[in-house]
Formats: structure tokens, C-alpha cells, sequence
């Protein structure tokens, strides 16, 4: 169990509580400079600048804090991927429109051939 400062502390034991860890929060001078690894994974590169580890929640950081058991809101702009997936729409309308004109002229060619 984790809490909102990042510490970890072991259940097994009901009358005791130990500390066994601390998560640290990573602050990064240059974020645009992060190389994404992929799966939501990013590595520093030599220009990303000066790395400083601090505890999630101290004051002054600007870190921000960690909530155990919550879940983060979607990143993803909503109206955008759906005029993305408008014009995606539109876009296979049309070639499915091209297919079916294409169609018909080499049916007009066929029945001419005849």
C-alpha cells in the first residue's frame, strides 16, 4: 500500500507499520526533449537537461502528489478524434463510391463486348 507521499509500507503485520521505500517523482528541465520508447515509455536524451529526483507532494517542487487507488481522465481531446474520425468517414465513403462507379463501367464494357 502506497501513500499520498509515495511511501511504501508492508501489511503483513496489523500492529506494525515499516516503511520499506519511497517513490520519487522526476523532475525534467527540457520535457520536449524526452525520446519516447514507446508504450508510454521515455528516456532522456542529452538534451533534456538536469534530471531532480523529489519526494511526490513536497512543497516547492511542483511535482504534484500521488492518490492510491485512483484512476487518471483520458488525455485524448475528444472533439479532435471525432473530426478525425468524420473525415476518416467521408474519406472511405468515397472511395467505396469510386469502387462501386468503377464497378459499373466495367459492367457497361462487358455487356458493349457482347
Amino acid at each position: 500500500m502506497y501513500s499520498y507521499t509515495g511511501t511504501g509500507t508492508p501489511s503483513a503485520d496489523a500492529d506494525k507499520i515499516v516503511t520499506i521505500g519511497q517513490v520519487a517523482v522526476a523532475s525534467i528541465e527540457n520535457q520536449d526533449a524526452l525520446v519516447m520508447e514507446g508504450n508510454s515509455y521515455y528516456r532522456t536524451s542529452p538534451n533534456t537537461g538536469k534530471v531532480t529526483y523529489e519526494v511526490p507532494g513536497s512543497k516547492g517542487s511542483g511535482t504534484g502528489s500521488l492518490v492510491a487507488g485512483a484512476l487518471e481522465m483520458s488525455n485524448v481531446d475528444l472533439a479532435n478524434e471525432f473530426s478525425d474520425m468524420i473525415i476518416t468517414q467521408r474519406g472511405f465513403q468515397a472511395n467505396t463510391k469510386i469502387i462501386s462507379v468503377v464497378d459499373q463501367m466495367l459492367e457497361e464494357l462487358v455487356n458493349l463486348k457482347r
